[in-house]
């Protein structure tokens, strides 16, 4: 529903209702309180739920690194999780919160464990924050601790305590209920969150990582176990499937473990986690890794191969233990520690070389693998000269762009740098007209773009449209040099755009897979429907909120439907591309569906698909 603002009373210089600022003004808040005041310092984003980022994961991401921490040091080796009607339960077999501390653990800043080396060697939560944070952000906390028989148990909302209790366990309570451990369970406050869900398949991956990481553990969530025996050599082997071209490299040292293979994918794809944690934007081990990684090989083959030619589809993962790790966020997405870095590339570049002369034939195959990519390579620098001799032709600048200002690389300003990927002059034009043009940029394509699957590189530099919007994301070489944050698929919510959403997707997944894996791509939702009386107009974007939005305006409301983005006027659309804007994040679970996946919707397999269609074809009675 569209809201008006009111402007407030205008003051000037010299009015006596200018605020006075004295003592009275300065305010001291308590840690729970500044926690709930500024969140975002302490889980980034918040989020309904619906991307793998937002906060409620990070809510139960804290409360599970506490009983990884416990196994790291050797104790307890299963994790039961349970999330339902959201709220979110962990029980762990540790060693169990000192009862006498157990309060001031969950709600006191800067109290706990591991800063003491002796207790927590390497440590995956927030060092005295994370619980805290989950306590306060909460709208119903419970802790319980169990300690050889005694029991300590608390419960909070929204960070302040409201009863606490301790006592002998029953000697009728079960043989589990009677294990060392810790219990939490809390539900995240709507207050702060606003209406949330959790998705179990994000939760469930998380899941898959702590237990490929932590060979011998295992977690369960809502009764469905989760464990590994050979650590990342499962999660690389799960993600490839029958794709590798090789059999999976794999070594694990004390602090360093990591697996690698190649497939005929383009581009890289790389999981790195510090402590137990998933380091989505990598940091100083994954570039020492992909260091010793292409010595290793040079150094095997005594050749001074380029390194582009050894990573082009390569798929590797990578963990290390760290006693201090810095991360250059609260949320720990990418580590910032240089000292480790002339380690990590040395054990990581001997370790390649010894498994290469202990397995002749993969070396073969991967030799012929980096051969291929030097051939492909100097085919497409041939085409890429033709293709920019065209460009230089048509213009300086980039057709069918409409830049922003600020870019990724541009700072704090460039988080939230945004392109549009539109269908036609018409959609765009209502874009154009209420963006912010300082971090939206809009990129339009002519109609339906060419369906790329199965198509060399090469491919891309013959299709004009498809190279200036590569151009356009600054994507040419590698996805590093990305100049959004976001890109946002933005088309009809009919058959066509449906239709060109999938060639879009097709043309990502398929050159340039990490942006997909990386979170980089969403699709915008805008309203299907606009229900209105004289007074006011509410925006729905399913059948079932138009009917109650029919309900609740009356009989005399008038109803909209929006075939296109272009029959959004302007004025309209600015409220859908600001800061309560929709977007579905694209993502992947396992990487070797992909192929399957585009195979079967984009190849020459029209029979089936037709087959598929007939059978689960939906009437409208």
């Amino acid at each position: 529903m569209a809201v008006k603002s009111e402007k407030p009373p205008s003051t000037s210089a010299g009015a006596t209702s200018a605020a006075v600022y004295d003592e009275s003004k300065v305010k001291t808040l308590s840690s729970l309180e500044h926690i709930r005041l500024r969140t975002g310092m302490y889980i980034g984003r918040l989020g309904d739920g619906s991307h793998p980022d937002d906060g409620i994961y990070v809510l139960l991401k804290e409360v599970i690194d506490n009983g990884i921490d416990e196994y790291i040091m050797g104790n307890g080796h299963t994790i039961q999780v349970e999330v339902k009607d959201g709220t979110a339960r962990v029980r762990d077999f540790g060693r169990g919160i000192p009862l006498g501390k157990l309060v001031e653990c969950v709600s006191v800043i800067n109290t706990g464990a591991k800063y003491n080396d002796d207790v927590f060697q390497f440590s995956v939560g927030l060092n005295g924050v994370g619980t805290k944070a989950v306590n306060a952000l909460s709208s119903h906390f419970r802790v319980m601790s169990i300690r050889d028989g005694e029991y300590a148990e608390a419960a909070f909302a929204r960070g302040v305590l409201l009863n606490k209790k301790k006592g002998a366990i029953k000697q009728s309570a079960s043989e589990e209920m009677r294990k060392n451990g810790t219990y939490v369970e809390f539900t995240p406050d709507t207050n702060i969150f606003g209406p949330y869900e959790f998705n179990l398949e994000f939760i469930e991956k998380r899941i898959r990582h702590y237990a490929y990481l932590n060979a011998g553990l295992t977690l369960t969530l809502n009764g469905q176990p989760y464990a590994s025996e050979r650590g990342l050599f499962d999660l690389l082997s799960e993600e490839t499937g029958e794709e590798s071209l090789y059999p999976l490299g794999y070594y694990k040292g004390a602090q360093l473990e990591f697996a690698f293979t190649h497939t005929n994918s383009y581009g890289e794809e790389y999981f790195s986690f510090v402590n137990g944690q998933f380091t989505s934007d990598g940091g100083t081990h994954l570039s020492a890794f992909k260091e010793g990684f292409l010595k290793g090989i040079q150094a095997f083959f005594k050749k001074d191969y380029k390194s582009e030619d050894i990573r082009e589809g390569t798929i590797a993962a990578v963990a290390v233990k760290i006693k201090n790790p810095v991360f250059e966020s609260q949320t720990k997405n990418k580590l910032g520690n240089s000292d480790i870095r002339s380690t990590v590339v040395q054990e990581v570049k001997t370790a390649t070389e010894d498994w290469l002369h202990k397995n002749t034939e993969a070396a073969k195959k991967l030799e012929q693998k980096i051969a291929a990519n030097e051939s492909l390579r100097t085919e497409l620098n041939a085409v890429k000269k033709e293709a920019r001799e065209a460009a230089k032709k048509i213009a300086l600048k980039i057709p069918k762009l409409k830049d922003c200002k600020y870019h990724l690389e541009d700072g704090e300003r460039g988080k939230s740098s945004t392109i549009f990927l539109t269908e036609g002059d018409s959609a765009a034009g209502s874009l154009v007209s209420s963006r912010d043009v300082m971090t939206q940029a809009i990129f339009a394509l002519r109609g339906k773009p060419e369906n790329m699957y199965s198509k060399k590189r090469a491919a891309i530099y013959k299709n004009e449209e498809l190279y200036n919007m590569m151009m356009a994301l600054g994507i040419e070489n590698d996805i590093s040099s990305l100049r959004y944050a976001r890109i946002v698929i933005a088309t009809d919510a009919d058959f066509d755009g449906f239709h060109i959403r999938n060639l879009l997707l097709t043309f990502f997944l398929s050159y340039f897979e990490e942006l997909v894996t990386n979170g980089r791509v969403f699709i915008l939702e805008t309203p299907l429907f606009r229900v209105r009386t004289k007074k006011e107009t509410r925006y729905c974007y399913t059948e079932k909120e138009r009917d109650a939005a029919m309900k609740t305006l009356g009989a005399q409301s008038e109803v909209t439907r929006f075939k296109g983005l272009g029959e959004i006027s302007p004025k309209e659309f600015g409220q859908f591309i600001g800061e309560d804007m929709r977007l579905v994040p694209v993502s992947v679970n396992q990487i070797k569906v992909v192929p399957q996946v585009l195979n079967f919707y984009m190849g020459k397999n029209t029979p089936e698909r037709r087959e598929y269609i007939m059978r689960n074809l939906v009437a409208d009675m």
